[in-house]
């Protein structure tokens, strides 16, 4: 018989830790530039996607418009967030400007600012909504 408590499934654990660190992060492209089209925006969700899953993140919602992205992400509890933000806008500016000779000419894709709001529980449904209804 195993002593292992069940946890509520939003719930994450580790060998010592049982957590739920939720982040809302967006962040927008320089000046507020509409360079995001349709093709680019499609590629930028499978870099965030490919960057996040190496960095051992999980992403709950994502939406990116023609200037900005949504990212809602769970982390462990080891991770420290601003390099999670760096290596994500960082990479994705390298890979986008390498793939895209439309955007070579920014020499960079990110405002250096962003923001990020932590998340619990009871407000992850309406985040996740909030995220998945940009588009309409």
């Amino acid at each position: 018989m195993s002593t292992r408590k069940k946890y509520r499934s939003n719930y994450n654990s580790s060998r010592s830790c049982v957590y739920n660190i939720n982040f809302h992060l967006v962040w927008t492209t320089k000046y507020r530039k509409k360079i995001l089209s349709d093709n680019i925006q499609s590629a930028l969700k499978i870099i965030i996607f490919d960057k996040c899953t190496s960095l051992n993140i999980f992403i709950r919602a994502l939406e990116v418009m023609n200037d900005h992205v949504h990212l809602f992400i769970s982390t462990p509890p080891n991770v420290n967030l601003v390099k999670i933000v760096n290596i994500i806008k960082g990479s994705s500016s390298f890979i986008l400007r390498s793939n895209f000779p439309e955007l070579k000419k920014f020499k960079c894709l990110w405002a250096p600012s962003y923001f990020c709001e932590s998340i619990g529980y009871v407000s992850q449904k309406n985040i996740i909504k909030y995220i998945n209804n940009q588009k309409y």
